[in-house]
């Protein structure tokens, strides 16, 4: 077991004082058996009414509506988590469903409906890339699938992008370039075109060791993808992980479009507008980082 602390801050600066509608909040990670959570807080400013639900993929969101006029919103999570890593391998395998092509059964075909049809028109060019990634017929999808997480992670090159959203995937194939979002919804709609059921996650990275992982320092997003015999599995392209204890899953989407950590709208003209984001994850009883 590891225990790790979260700090994620959203911080919107206006040159003049706006109202605020309510906003969508993704903060607050899944609990499962992998990974527990032990405390959480959630601060912000100005304050303003909290309300807590689940949408329809079972993501805890906080709708959260700010009082009064100001030129900032603050918006603070404070995290303790406790991760319980499984290790990927030795791995038996004993459904041979799980072989390329993959075939599931009638009932979690219904239910994995939303995530086996591509979200995104013919993508230029990506079929004849995906046919060069595969190997045999037969082969173990495990397999496939943790070589194409490693090909985009040796053969693309990562950039930091500030501005919110994905490319598309034509265009991350076109110059081999992306964001961590970028690689992972590549990922996701390549995978859903060979007939597997895959969702884009979003979530958070622990970075270890003198080597910063991609993406480290913000919100991180990879790829799941549902195998029979083995269940939803984490894929990062962007660091040629699978099923990696580091991954800290806040919320599961079937497009990038829906895991924006924070969302809302201003109203009123606020003039000039600065948004800073802060992610620190750390083992707990660490010192922060230095700047």
């Amino acid at each position: 077991m590891t225990r790790l602390t979260i700090r994620h801050e959203t911080l919107y600066e206006y040159e003049s004082p706006v109202a605020f509608g309510t906003h969508r909040l993704l903060l607050r990670p899944r609990d499962s058996h992998a990974v527990r959570l032990v405390d959480a807080t959630l601060t912000v400013s100005p304050p303003g009414e909290m309300r807590w639900s689940y949408d329809a993929l079972g993501n805890c969101v906080c709708w959260f509506t700010p009082q009064g006029l100001a030129s900032r919103l603050s918006i603070l999570s404070e995290l303790t988590i406790e991760a319980y890593p499984a290790p990927l391998a030795p791995l038996p395998i004993n459904d041979p469903k799980s072989t390329l092509p993959v075939d599931y059964d009638l009932a979690d075909r219904a239910a994995l409906a939303p995530f086996l049809e591509p979200a995104e028109e013919d993508v230029e060019g990506l079929m004849p890339w995906l046919r060069g990634q595969m190997g045999s017929p037969g082969e173990a999808a495990l397999d496939f699938l943790m070589r194409l997480a490693w090909v985009i992670r040796t053969d693309f090159a990562y950039e930091a992008r500030e501005s919110e959203g994905a490319q598309s995937p034509a265009e991350t194939l076109r110059r081999r370039a992306g964001t961590c979002r970028d690689f992972a919804w590549l990922m996701v709609e390549a995978l859903r075109r060979l007939g597997l059921a895959a969702r884009f996650v979003t979530g958070y990275l622990h970075s270890h060791g003198m080597a910063p992982a991609r993406g480290a320092g913000a919100t991180h997003a990879w790829c799941e993808v549902f195998l029979p015999d083995l269940g939803w599995m984490g894929f990062d392209p962007t660091n040629g992980l699978a099923e990696s204890p580091d991954l800290i899953p806040v919320a599961i989407c079937r497009t990038p479009v829906e895991a924006a950590p924070v969302a809302g709208t201003v109203i009123g003209d606020p003039g000039a507008a600065n948004l800073i984001v802060s992610v620190d994850v750390r083992l707990a009883g660490d010192l922060p980082r230095a700047a």
